[in-house]
């Protein structure tokens, strides 16, 4: 007993509408992976190549009513910008924030710095650097 084959010869009648779509699926994911990757490219070099001035939280002490913050800030030379830094206490509010401004031409600033707070904090942390 034979059995028949139930697709069509494809050098008579060309290729099904399910490999055409196929085909068409590869080629709209390429693209759009290229786009993604283009775009994601994009925003990671604003974000990383054109930051001037970025800072790291080295260590910090507390006392009763400040936190001194041990700050190392690297920038561009001749750029000017500020760090925001806060402090909570043991219960999460927030008992005090401030910017402090960084500005010369030294491209690595190694700086302790005060913050005030309006209770005893127990953390001290770097919320981010920005250039004017």
């Amino acid at each position: 007993m034979s059995t028949a084959s139930t697709q069509t010869p494809e050098s008579r009648y060309g290729r099904s509408s399910d490999e055409r779509a196929d085909r068409t699926l590869k080629i709209v994911g390429a693209v759009l992976g290229a786009v993604l990757l283009a775009v994601i490219g994009w925003f990671g070099y604003h974000y990383v190549g054109q930051n001037k001035i970025s800072g790291e939280l080295i260590g910090f002490e507390l006392a009763e009513d400040s936190v001194q913050v041990h700050l190392e800030v690297r920038k561009d030379a001749g750029a000017a910008g500020y760090c925001t830094v806060r402090s909570q206490a043991e219960d999460g509010d927030e008992v005090g924030r401030a910017d402090f401004r960084f500005d010369g031409d030294s491209t690595r600033i190694d700086k302790v710095v005060t913050l005030r707070t309006k209770a005893a904090g127990t953390t001290a942390e770097l919320l981010g650097c920005h250039a004017d």
